[in-house]
């Protein structure tokens, strides 16, 4: 049993596509003309419709015919649609009884729209006008560790992006959904703080704890392998600290320690290092254990001009509890 019918799932794209088709020609019609404004007389009808051929959207070019198009797409179902259509299979409706993934979620968007956005109104109409966040958050896609919940973030306050492992690649490693989001944050929303969250038995990290050298290792490669090699510098120095651990502790110090190889990463962009130097931006790190629900934050000082030592330094580690 499927908890959603396919014939009715086409029913309703076929629907939706007369719809939009129907849409999009209204959209597109013109004023009336003049010859427009009244019905036609019968025997004026096919004159009328010749004229409504090739008349313009602007009343001076040649326009494709609009109508037919868009009748002949909400009358031919291809593709997708006529697989659905033909799809033979025993399956339940939504409303049969069966399982629905979405109620839950259908109930908690009726509250949240209820209780924050009807109270909240007022600054939903600012934030629709334009965004200030005050972080960027870069955050694991783990469904455990949710910044917005774990943080009580509202809309407004952070431009997040979620990845495996929570990583920063290098700015040498090309354009990827994270390096986009850094770059708009960073360039476009001008972000005062960047917030890298790790958090505790990540699966990202048994990965790159448990990867065998590319000499030993014959197995195909895959997306999560190629991704988590970011972090091969954090690996690199787990097993010179703690090699000598258990491979839970071995994961535990690499979890904290790729925060901190991600906020080196963030210094290799030339606008995310010149706004630090200028002091207009801020890089921190933090690490959520959801084991006994700690929050470990802190903030990476870079002073490039330092003569001798290390050019970056930990301050203002906190632990919340």
């Amino acid at each position: 049993m499927f908890p959603w019918s396919l014939r009715s799932a086409a029913r309703r794209l076929a629907a939706a596509t007369r719809a939009a088709a129907s849409a999009a020609v209204a959209a597109r019609s013109p004023s009336p003309a003049p010859w427009q404004e009244r019905p036609p007389a019968v025997e004026d009808r096919e004159e009328h419709q010749q004229r409504a051929a090739v008349w313009d959207d602007d009343h001076r070019r040649p326009r494709r015919s609009d109508f037919s198009c868009a009748t002949k797409a909400s009358e031919d179902h291809s593709g997708l649609t006529r697989q659905l259509l033909d799809f033979q299979h025993d399956t339940v409706d939504e409303t049969d009884g069966g399982y629905d993934p979405f109620s839950q979620l259908k109930e908690r968007f009726t509250d949240f729209k209820q209780r924050n956005y009807v109270e909240n109104f007022t600054n939903y109409q600012k934030l629709a006008e334009q965004q200030t966040p005050e972080f960027m958050v870069v955050a694991c896609a783990d469904s455990r560790v949710c910044p917005t919940s774990i943080l009580g973030l509202q809309p407004g306050d952070a431009f997040t992006v979620r990845n495996v492992a929570n990583l920063v690649p290098p700015y040498e490693h090309g354009a990827s959904e994270t390096t986009a989001a850094l770059e708009f944050a960073v360039n476009s929303l001008q972000v005062p703080n960047v917030l890298v969250v790790g958090h505790s038995r990540c699966g990202g990290i048994q990965a790159l704890m448990s990867m065998k050298s590319k000499k030993d290792d014959r197995s195909s490669r895959t997306f999560i392998r190629d991704w988590v090699s970011l972090g091969k510098s954090a690996r690199l120095s787990t097993e010179a600290a703690a090699g000598n651990l258990s491979f839970e502790s071995q994961c535990r110090h690499c979890e904290k320690e790729s925060i901190n190889s991600s906020l080196l990463n963030l210094l290799t962009y030339p606008w995310i290092e010149e706004r630090v130097k200028e002091g207009n931006l801020n890089l921190h790190g933090g690490y959520y254990n959801f084991i006994d629900c700690t929050f470990e934050k802190w903030t990476l000082v870079y002073r490039p001009g330092l003569e001798g030592g290390s050019k970056y330094a930990i301050k203002n580690r906190s632990t919340w509890s």
